[in-house]
This record gives structure tokens, C-alpha cells and sequence, in this order.
């Protein structure tokens, strides 16, 4: 029995080995490398001169207020954005969730934004925000709510704000179906017995439905964190890091170290400081919500 046990096991082990050679080659291998050259100055405009800092990239990016400053963008973007989402991505699953006719049809409209290609949907919100052509200000206008039109990306204040705009109309159909899915688990019984024990629409809500909707928020906050706090082909196509570097968050700003000024070693190391941001952030969201989730 052990043998042939073992025999199992070994031929499950060599039809393994092949992929994991292949994700190892795909995916391990350029971790490990770009590690190695974060521990150097390299300078492309300088290749003959690669000296080894060690850790000395990093101190300067701890040192280096740009780069705090592209983080603190970052932040806030993730954090308008995904708290948009989660808020507007419940009461739709929440609408939906009802009967009613057409309820169908609602359904496949409100995917329609997810299945739009990111970089499609950034050239469609820069051209509506455009100053000359725009349908916002052509909307605006013909309200009376100006006089004239505007260039809404080229200002600092309003330009970020309207990139999250963009990505809630994006992302906001994800965060639905997630609590859709979960919302359709919770027994019809519950309820039935909260409405006989005198609780109305908003006790339900809080007493049955957020509670059990743990898994799917938990799901939700890690998946778009890590999606928003990496958020590059929005600012790239509608902004390119402008006005003023006032969208410039810090995978941008690790883009432009990288291919604009060629400093592969200070690229490295800020790619690595932006995984370690997000796997905090994707910690203290599970040890906040995973710890009262029951699987």
C-alpha cells in the first residue's frame, strides 16, 4: 500500500516539476534579478561603472521627499478610489439583488465599464475631460454651470480627482459582482426570522448582511489596494504624472527613474519598497477582517 502510495505521489511530483520550472523561470527568476541590481548604482547613461551600495538605494529613497511625496498621492488615491467602489459597488450589488424585471439586462449593462480594457476607458475619460472638445464642459455649458470651458486636466486641484472618477466607473462593476455573489449565500431564512422578531430593513442590514459579507469586503480591499496603489496606465494615458507631477504617484514616478532617467538600481529598489507597501496594507486588511471572517 505504501509503495504504491509513494508511487502516486512521485508521479504527481514529476507532472508538477515542469510548471514550477516554468513559473520559477517566468516569475522567480526576474524578482531575484531585479533584487540584485537594487543593491547597485546602476546608471545606464554610465554602464561601465555599476558600484555595489548594498542597501544604499533604499536609504536614499527613505531620504528622498519626491518619492514620499509620489507615495502620498499614491495613498490617496487608493483611498478615494477604493472607498468610492466599496461604497457604490454595495448599494448596486444591493439593488440587484432584488427582483424586479429587466433585473437581467441591469446586470450585463453594469459589467459593460469592467470589460472596457483599461487603457481604452483612460483614452474615453481623457477626451470627455478634453478643454477644447470635451463632453463634460459640453454638458456644463449647456446647464449653465460655466460660462466657458475648462481645462480640468492641466489644474492640480481637480486633475487626481478625476482619475478616480475614472477608475471608480472602471473598477466599481468588480467590486459589485464580489457582493452579488456573496449576497446571493445568505439564507432567505435569516431574514424571514429577523422580520418575525420585530427587526426592520436597516437591523437586518446590520445585524445579517454586513456581517456575513466579511469574506467578499475582505476580498474587495485587498484585491483593489494592491491594483490602486500600482494604478500606472490611468496616469500615463490621461496625465503622464502632470500637472506639475500633481498625479505623479509612485509607480509613475518609479516608471520615470527607470526609462526616463535610466537609474535601473533606484528603479529596482522603488518597485521593491512599493511591493512592501502593499503587502502591509494587504496584512493589516486581513489580520482587521480576516480574524472575524469565518471560512
Amino acid at each position: 500500500m505504501r509503495d504504491s502510495r509513494w508511487q502516486e505521489y512521485r508521479f504527481a511530483y514529476l507532472l508538477i516539476i515542469p510548471s514550477l520550472v516554468l513559473l520559477s523561470g517566468i516569475i522567480l527568476y526576474p524578482i531575484l534579478d531585479n533584487f540584485v541590481i537594487s543593491l547597485y548604482k546602476y546608471d545606464l547613461t554610465k554602464p561601465w561603472f555599476r558600484p555595489f551600495v548594498a542597501l544604499g538605494n533604499y536609504q536614499d529613497l527613505i531620504h528622498n521627499p519626491e518619492f514620499w511625496a509620489s507615495v502620498g498621492r499614491a495613498a490617496y488615491f487608493t483611498a478615494a478610489s477604493v472607498s468610492l467602489e466599496v461604497i457604490l459597488g454595495l448599494a448596486i450589488a444591493l439593488f440587484l439583488n432584488m427582483q424586479f424585471p429587466g433585473r437581467g439586462i441591469l446586470k450585463t449593462l453594469v459589467i459593460l465599464p469592467w470589460a472596457v480594457p483599461t487603457v481604452v476607458s483612460a483614452i474615453m475619460w481623457k477626451w470627455i475631460f478634453d478643454a477644447n472638445y470635451g463632453a463634460l464642459n459640453g454638458l456644463l455649458l449647456q446647464l449653465g454651470v460655466i460660462n466657458q470651458y475648462q481645462a480640468w486636466l492641466t489644474r492640480p486641484i481637480t486633475a487626481m480627482n478625476l482619475i478616480v472618477a475614472a477608475d471608480v466607473w472602471h473598477q466599481t462593476p468588480f467590486v459589485v459582482f464580489i457582493f452579488l455573489a456573496a449576497l446571493t449565500t445568505i439564507p432567505d431564512a435569516l431574514y424571514e426570522a429577523a422580520r418575525v422578531d420585530g427587526a426592520g430593513a436597516l437591523r437586518s442590514f446590520q445585524r445579517i448582511t454586513l456581517p456575513l459579507l466579511r469574506p467578499a469586503f475582505l476580498i474587495v480591499f485587498v484585491v483593489r489596494t494592491m491594483e490602486a496603489f500600482r494604478v500606472f496606465d490611468l496616469i500615463y494615458v490621461m496625465t503622464g504624472g502632470g500637472p506639475a507631477n500633481a498625479t505623479q504617484v509612485v509607480t509613475y514616478y518609479t516608471y520615470v527613474s527607470t526609462f526616463s532617467y535610466l537609474h535601473l538600481g533606484d528603479g529596482a529598489a522603488q518597485s521593491f519598497l512599493v511591493s512592501a507597501f502593499i503587502l502591509v496594507l494587504s496584512v493589516a486588511y486581513i489580520k482587521l477582517l480576516g480574524s472575524q471572517v469565518e471560512y
